[in-house]
């Protein structure tokens, strides 16, 4: 799997609002896996939960996690991100969760009364694939 700093053209599809679904790690080791909205920030990705969601408390036991990028118009095309979670914050303000909102619907996130928490992902490795082959090709 390749590292990090992802080279450009995966880069430009990671800044795109691509369906996304991010697994984490239950305390028996088996996997969680939900549908997710997310940003790509310098190597670097944001996602945003109600305090009251399953993910956020295996995050808590276990850093590790995983996301699956998937192309909106193509789903034979993604990018899997590995990598942990190194800080997990209250988002007070809800400026990350708007953050996701605007980014997806273009308007900021409707329901203002419940707590929310920001995970910041480290990318570790990551792998690209389209139709039968890796992509970008050559990675």
């Amino acid at each position: 799997m390749p590292v990090t700093p992802v080279p450009a053209d995966v880069d430009e599809f990671l800044r795109r609002p691509n369906p996304a679904v991010v697994a984490s790690l239950r305390r028996d080791g088996s996997p969680h896996t939900v549908a997710t909205r997310y940003d790509w920030d310098n190597n670097r990705v944001l996602l945003n939960m109600d305090e009251s969601r399953l993910r956020l408390r295996f995050m808590r036991q276990n850093p590790r996690v995983a996301l699956t990028v998937l192309d909106r118009d193509s789903w034979y095309r993604h990018i899997s991100l590995l990598g942990r979670i190194t800080s997990l914050d209250e988002d007070r303000e809800l400026r990350d969760i708007d953050r996701l909102a605007i980014r997806y619907t273009g308007e900021p996130f409707r329901r203002r009364d419940r707590r929310r928490i920001s995970a910041w992902i480290e990318i570790d490795a990551w792998h690209g694939w389209e139709g039968g082959e890796a992509w970008p090709v050559g990675s």
